[in-house]
Protein backbone atom coordinates (compact mmCIF):
# COMPACT_ATOMS: atom_id res chain seq x y z
CA UNK A 1 0.00 0.00 0.00
CA UNK A 2 1.30 3.43 -0.82
CA UNK A 3 1.06 6.61 1.17
CA UNK A 4 -0.42 9.70 -0.42
CA UNK A 5 2.76 11.76 -0.10
CA UNK A 6 5.45 9.19 -0.93
CA UNK A 7 7.80 9.37 -3.94
CA UNK A 8 5.90 6.69 -5.86
CA UNK A 9 2.75 8.78 -5.69
CA UNK A 10 3.59 12.35 -6.65
CA UNK A 11 0.74 14.80 -6.16
CA UNK A 12 -1.32 15.94 -9.11
CA UNK A 13 -0.14 19.09 -10.85
CA UNK A 14 -1.71 22.11 -9.21
CA UNK A 15 -2.45 25.31 -11.04
CA UNK A 16 -3.16 28.64 -9.37
CA UNK A 17 -6.79 27.58 -9.00
CA UNK A 18 -6.15 23.99 -7.91
CA UNK A 19 -6.84 20.87 -9.91
CA UNK A 20 -9.32 21.75 -12.62
CA UNK A 21 -9.87 21.62 -16.36
CA UNK A 22 -6.76 23.74 -16.94
CA UNK A 23 -4.60 20.85 -15.72
CA UNK A 24 -6.23 18.18 -17.87
CA UNK A 25 -3.78 15.99 -19.69
CA UNK A 26 -4.26 13.47 -22.42
CA UNK A 27 -3.17 10.01 -21.41
CA UNK A 28 -3.45 6.52 -22.70
CA UNK A 29 -1.96 4.05 -25.11
CA UNK A 30 -1.85 3.89 -28.90
CA UNK A 31 -1.84 0.08 -28.67
CA UNK A 32 -4.97 -2.09 -28.33
CA UNK A 33 -3.11 -4.80 -26.41
CA UNK A 34 -1.79 -2.22 -23.94
CA UNK A 35 -5.27 -0.81 -23.33
CA UNK A 36 -6.71 -4.27 -22.71
CA UNK A 37 -3.88 -5.36 -20.41
CA UNK A 38 -3.83 -2.06 -18.50
CA UNK A 39 -7.59 -2.10 -17.93
CA UNK A 40 -7.44 -5.74 -16.84
CA UNK A 41 -4.49 -5.51 -14.45
CA UNK A 42 -5.34 -2.18 -12.78
CA UNK A 43 -7.90 -3.59 -10.34
CA UNK A 44 -6.46 -3.51 -6.79
CA UNK A 45 -2.90 -2.98 -8.03
CA UNK A 46 -0.35 -0.20 -7.62
CA UNK A 47 -0.15 1.32 -11.07
CA UNK A 48 3.53 2.33 -11.16
CA UNK A 49 4.88 -0.76 -9.41
CA UNK A 50 2.72 -3.44 -10.99
CA UNK A 51 0.68 -2.38 -14.02
CA UNK A 52 2.77 0.10 -15.99
CA UNK A 53 5.95 -2.06 -16.16
CA UNK A 54 3.90 -4.95 -17.52
CA UNK A 55 2.14 -2.81 -20.11
CA UNK A 56 5.46 -1.34 -21.26
CA UNK A 57 6.91 -4.88 -21.48
CA UNK A 58 3.94 -5.90 -23.63
CA UNK A 59 4.42 -2.97 -26.02
CA UNK A 60 8.15 -3.66 -26.31
CA UNK A 61 7.73 -7.42 -26.84
CA UNK A 62 4.65 -7.25 -29.05
CA UNK A 63 4.65 -3.99 -31.04
CA UNK A 64 2.49 -5.73 -33.66
CA UNK A 65 -0.24 -6.21 -31.02
CA UNK A 66 -1.23 -2.54 -31.48
CA UNK A 67 -4.28 -3.78 -33.40
CA UNK A 68 -6.91 -6.24 -32.24
CA UNK A 69 -5.99 -8.76 -34.95
CA UNK A 70 -2.29 -8.42 -34.08
CA UNK A 71 -3.07 -8.84 -30.39
CA UNK A 72 -5.20 -11.90 -31.21
CA UNK A 73 -2.34 -13.52 -33.14
CA UNK A 74 -0.06 -12.97 -30.16
CA UNK A 75 -2.65 -14.15 -27.61
CA UNK A 76 -3.07 -17.37 -29.58
CA UNK A 77 0.61 -18.19 -28.96
CA UNK A 78 -0.22 -18.65 -25.26
CA UNK A 79 2.74 -16.46 -24.23
CA UNK A 80 0.94 -13.47 -22.67
CA UNK A 81 1.57 -14.72 -19.13
CA UNK A 82 5.31 -14.82 -19.81
CA UNK A 83 5.46 -11.47 -21.60
CA UNK A 84 3.71 -9.57 -18.81
CA UNK A 85 4.97 -11.84 -16.01
CA UNK A 86 1.44 -12.51 -14.76
CA UNK A 87 0.49 -16.07 -13.74
CA UNK A 88 -3.10 -15.46 -12.61
CA UNK A 89 -5.50 -17.26 -14.96
CA UNK A 90 -8.41 -15.00 -13.95
CA UNK A 91 -6.84 -11.82 -15.28
CA UNK A 92 -5.60 -13.61 -18.40
CA UNK A 93 -9.15 -14.85 -19.05
CA UNK A 94 -10.41 -11.27 -18.69
CA UNK A 95 -7.87 -10.14 -21.32
CA UNK A 96 -9.25 -12.82 -23.63
CA UNK A 97 -12.86 -11.80 -22.94
CA UNK A 98 -12.24 -8.09 -23.61
CA UNK A 99 -10.37 -8.98 -26.81
CA UNK A 100 -13.37 -11.03 -27.95
CA UNK A 101 -15.66 -8.04 -27.35
CA UNK A 102 -13.44 -5.85 -29.53
CA UNK A 103 -13.44 -8.55 -32.23
CA UNK A 104 -17.23 -8.91 -32.19
CA UNK A 105 -17.61 -5.13 -32.31
CA UNK A 106 -15.23 -4.84 -35.28
CA UNK A 107 -12.78 -2.67 -33.34
CA UNK A 108 -9.32 -3.04 -34.87
CA UNK A 109 -7.41 0.07 -33.78
CA UNK A 110 -7.32 2.51 -30.88
CA UNK A 111 -8.84 5.08 -33.24
CA UNK A 112 -11.74 2.68 -33.95
CA UNK A 113 -12.26 2.33 -30.21
CA UNK A 114 -12.07 6.09 -29.66
CA UNK A 115 -14.61 6.71 -32.44
CA UNK A 116 -16.92 4.04 -31.03
CA UNK A 117 -16.87 5.75 -27.65
CA UNK A 118 -17.68 9.08 -29.30
CA UNK A 119 -20.86 7.81 -30.99
CA UNK A 120 -23.63 7.72 -28.38
CA UNK A 121 -25.64 4.79 -29.77
CA UNK A 122 -22.59 2.61 -30.43
CA UNK A 123 -20.95 3.68 -27.16
CA UNK A 124 -23.88 2.25 -25.18
CA UNK A 125 -23.76 -1.08 -27.01
CA UNK A 126 -20.00 -1.38 -26.52
CA UNK A 127 -20.16 -0.45 -22.84
CA UNK A 128 -22.97 -2.95 -22.30
CA UNK A 129 -21.02 -5.76 -23.92
CA UNK A 130 -17.83 -4.88 -22.03
CA UNK A 131 -19.79 -4.66 -18.76
CA UNK A 132 -20.79 -8.30 -19.24
CA UNK A 133 -17.11 -9.28 -18.84
CA UNK A 134 -16.32 -10.38 -15.31
CA UNK A 135 -14.72 -7.61 -13.20
CA UNK A 136 -15.44 -4.86 -15.72
CA UNK A 137 -17.20 -2.26 -13.60
CA UNK A 138 -18.54 1.15 -14.62
CA UNK A 139 -15.25 2.64 -13.36
CA UNK A 140 -13.30 0.23 -15.56
CA UNK A 141 -15.43 1.24 -18.54
CA UNK A 142 -14.64 4.90 -17.88
CA UNK A 143 -10.97 4.01 -17.48
CA UNK A 144 -10.91 2.21 -20.85
CA UNK A 145 -12.37 5.35 -22.44
CA UNK A 146 -9.63 7.41 -20.80
CA UNK A 147 -6.95 5.01 -22.05
CA UNK A 148 -8.18 5.48 -25.63
CA UNK A 149 -7.87 9.25 -25.35
CA UNK A 150 -11.65 9.59 -25.74
CA UNK A 151 -11.78 11.49 -22.45
CA UNK A 152 -9.34 13.63 -20.54
CA UNK A 153 -8.99 13.96 -16.81
CA UNK A 154 -7.26 16.08 -14.21
CA UNK A 155 -6.18 13.82 -11.35
CA UNK A 156 -5.08 10.87 -13.44
CA UNK A 157 -6.05 7.99 -11.19
CA UNK A 158 -6.94 4.42 -11.91
CA UNK A 159 -10.54 3.32 -11.34
CA UNK A 160 -9.72 1.71 -8.03
CA UNK A 161 -7.99 4.73 -6.54
CA UNK A 162 -10.05 4.45 -3.36
CA UNK A 163 -8.40 1.11 -2.64
CA UNK A 164 -4.90 1.72 -3.96
CA UNK A 165 -3.43 5.05 -4.94
CA UNK A 166 -2.18 4.82 -8.53
CA UNK A 167 -2.05 6.96 -11.60
CA UNK A 168 -3.02 6.37 -15.16
CA UNK A 169 -0.34 6.09 -17.82
CA UNK A 170 1.22 8.93 -19.70
CA UNK A 171 0.44 9.10 -23.39
CA UNK A 172 2.51 6.46 -25.10
CA UNK A 173 2.77 6.01 -28.85
CA UNK A 174 3.39 2.36 -29.64
CA UNK A 175 4.38 3.11 -33.23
Amino acid sequence: MTIDNDDSNPPAVMGPQGIDASTEVSRGWDHIGAIIVDATLQRRQNYHATVMPRVVALIEAWPDAATTSGFRRRLDTGKLSEVINWPSPGRLAQVEDITQVFERQGIETVMDLRVRFSEDAKRGVLREELAAVRHVSPKTLDYIETLTGATKGAAATSPDDEEEQGTAPPSVDAG
